[in-house]
């Protein structure tokens, strides 16, 4: 989640990678306390209900995360969040999370928030050994990305690889699930199916993308987006969608996994083309667009669910990855909604928070900073997380007794920190937004890479 700045004439828009980048604005640094309104019952019910986890980093034994693997069951995604988008502890702890749910529960596919064409080259790349993946990372995580451009990251990618090495017959996939940023390989790809299955289409689907295709970086591309006159960006948008309708509209023919990534392919384009063709300047405009893009991401999850049949490990801020909005009237909806919708109990939302620590995000002068935050303030609901008796913990929130199962469902003051920071505090209920939360008393920026 986050705020965009393009910085080129159109001021702030609330971009593809969340929304406003939302914190709990730390409070001096003192001990935290339970407030005598929440009493000292809600940290003993939260004591007896939580496990503790031994390390966020990835490598040597995981039967801490036994109780994880209860917590989860059988679901078929599961959405784990993080409190900011540039601490080191998140990405490390997803780094393991995913490992040991690949050995113990099945999970095939890291989904990242990031786009649906950048998954695709780091999926070759872990699949069949294609290119660099560092050089990968840097192509490709700029702009609104950058934060994935990241030595945890790189890592995971890394051992990817070379688990498929070692199980080529039932590899390890990478995905993104969004769409700000479509690459060339897109085209392409839909390019080449049309011109084999169907020739007589290619003249007019070449009609339809002239002038389309990327030929810049990322971040030219996304910042000259932002900064066209709307009546183009629509333009273009119903181009793309007039070729996504063209190939829906053809018989599948024999080789209908073809003619299915073909499909997924113009849609994602048609994605990209239908996010920049909304007025973020109108605010119930910008409004629908963040509605629609949370829709998105999900559906583009289940595509995957669907013709891969791989359960999925979905990585996003809590924000996307969770049931209720931090705020409804600009972020309508978010992801973890819609999959819910879908899956029911076979999604489960696994909140990340933390006490204290530093994390990387972009100052009032959009320049890259380490911010250092001390304990939370007494009237958020980290300074009573961070009271359990384990440093760093995992708990069902379902299952908590009382008083703290009704002290979860109350709105309280929570770190939401995107890519801005200072920011606006929000509030939210953690036991009515996620399955189940992990808390880490310290976190440490993360080391991210060309910076």
């Amino acid at each position: 989640m986050k705020r965009h700045r393009t910085g080129i004439g159109v001021g702030i828009v609330l971009s593809l990678l969340g929304t406003l980048s939302v914190a709990a604005v730390a409070a001096p640094a003192t001990a935290s306390t339970t407030t005598a309104s929440d009493g000292t019952g809600v940290v003993a019910a939260l004591d007896r209900a939580a496990h503790p986890l031994r390390t966020v980093e990835p490598g040597g034994d995981t039967g801490d995360l036994r109780a994880l693997d209860r917590m989860i069951g059988d679901a078929q995604v599961v959405g784990l969040g993080e409190a900011t988008h540039s601490s080191h502890d998140f990405f490390a702890l997803k780094d393991r999370v995913f490992r040991h749910l690949v050995e113990e529960k099945g999970v095939r596919t890291f989904a990242l928030e990031g786009s649906w064409s950048t998954g695709r080259r780091l999926d070759a790349y872990v699949l069949h050994g294609t290119g660099d993946p560092g050089r990968i990372m840097s192509d490709e995580f700029q702009s609104e990305y950058l934060w994935w451009n990241n030595a945890e990251y790189l890592r995971l990618v890394e051992w990817m690889r070379a688990y498929n090495v070692r199980h080529p017959g039932d590899p390890v996939r990478f995905m993104g699930d969004d769409f700000a940023w479509t690459g060339p390989e897109l085209y392409d790809d839909v390019t080449a199916y049309v011109a084999d299955a169907h020739p007589e289409l290619t003249s007019r689907l070449d009609a339809l993308y002239r002038g389309l295709r990327p030929t810049v970086t990322v971040e030219t591309y996304m910042v000259g987006s932002y900064n066209q006159p709307l009546a183009e960006r629509r333009e273009k948008a119903e181009r793309t969608a007039e070729a996504l309708e063209l190939l829906r509209g053809q018989a599948p023919g024999a080789d209908r996994e073809a003619y299915d990534r073909a499909v997924q392919h113009a849609a994602v384009i048609d994605q990209t083309a239908r996010w920049y063709a909304f007025d973020f300047a109108d605010p119930e405009q910008n409004a629908a667009s963040l509605l629609w893009r949370d829709r998105t991401m999900a559906e583009n999850v289940l595509w995957w669910r669907e013709h891969t049949g791989a359960k999925v490990l979905v990585s996003a801020h809590n924000a996307h990855v969770g049931y209720e909005s931090f705020d409804p009237t600009t972020y309508p909806r978010m992801q973890g909604a819609f999959l819910r919708d879908r899956l029911g109990a076979a999604y489960v939302s696994v909140g990340v928070t933390f006490d204290q620590g530093s994390f990387n995000a972009l100052d009032a002068d959009q320049n890259l900073r380490k911010w250092t935050l001390g304990p939370a303030g007494p009237d958020t609901a980290e300074a009573v997380l961070d009271q359990v008796r384990y440093r760093d913990y995992v708990v069902d929130l379902r299952s908590v007794s009382s008083p703290a199962r009704e002290w979860l469902d109350v709105v309280r003051l929570v770190r939401f920190i995107g890519t801005d920071y200072p920011a606006p505090e929000f509030r939210i209920a953690l036991g009515r937004c996620h399955d189940v939360l992990i808390h880490l008393h310290r976190v440490e920026a993360a080391r991210l890479r060309d910076r």
